[in-house]
This record gives structure tokens, sequence and C-alpha cells, in this order.
């Protein structure tokens, strides 16, 4: 089987928020994704890797290795955990220039950011923001 796509990723996403009634269950779908995020390293939960404008903490690190980019995270609060765990999961392994010519589409066809407050929609943006400058300081 060939690897999935950005775009294949973000489709599927859209199809397993699509199973969920209300957004009380897709909240809930959002914080078990978290529980999966591979965590960072603690030793990595530093200022440089702390995304600002998050009313929680949200620490990311971004590797670029074989062409592609690595990404690692956590956050003390659980629903931003699912959120960081969503983004990298479409973003993690893919190529710089793939992560930069790609619209973060599904973030708009599941609904999710009219249904945040605005200080996680703030945050939601960080950390898109976050992980493209970190695929843009990477370019070949």
């Amino acid at each position: 089987m060939s690897e999935k796509t950005i775009i294949d990723k973000q489709q599927e996403i859209i199809s397993e928020f699509e199973m969920f009634d209300d957004w009380m269950e897709k909240y809930e779908y959002i914080i078990e994704l978290g529980r999966d995020l591979p965590l960072i390293d603690p030793e990595l939960k530093t200022e440089d890797n702390l995304i600002h404008g998050c009313q929680s903490k949200v620490w990311v690190d971004c590797r670029f290795s074989d062409g592609k980019m690595l990404f690692t995270a956590d956050s003390d609060a659980i629903i931003t955990k699912g959120m960081i765990g969503l983004l990298i999961r479409v973003l993690n392994n893919e190529s710089p220039e793939t992560i930069l010519k790609n619209d973060l589409f599904f973030i708009r066809e599941i609904g999710l950011q009219e249904h945040l407050s605005p200080t996680r929609a703030n945050g939601l943006a960080g950390m898109v923001k976050k992980l493209k400058t970190a695929a843009l300081e990477n370019i070949a």
C-alpha cells in the first residue's frame, strides 16, 4: 500500500468526525486523540518549544530528518493536546514543501475553528503557524 498523502490524512479525519452527531462527542474524540499523542521528551519542554498565544501550555518539538518534518508535542490541557495531535497526524513525516503548499482544510471541514473559544482558536492558529514556520526553516 502506498503512503497516505497529506490530503488523504485530512479526508480520513473528516470522515472520522462525520461519525459524530454533536460537538460534545467531537470534543470527547479530540480528547481521546490527545491521549494517543506521541509525547515530547520532557527535556524538550523549553521556552523555545512553547507556543505563544495559547491559554494553555503547548510544547512542540520540530525536527527535520531525511527530507521530512518530524513533530512531537505535549500540552497541559487535554483538548489542546488533541488539537495538536490532529495537526501532527496530518503534517508528521511530510516534506517541508508539502506542508507549506497544502491548506489544512480539515480544520474548516470539521468545523473546529468555530467551535473553539477565541483563546483556543488563537492557540490553534499559533500551533499551525509554529509547524508551518518550522517547515519553512527547513526548505532545501
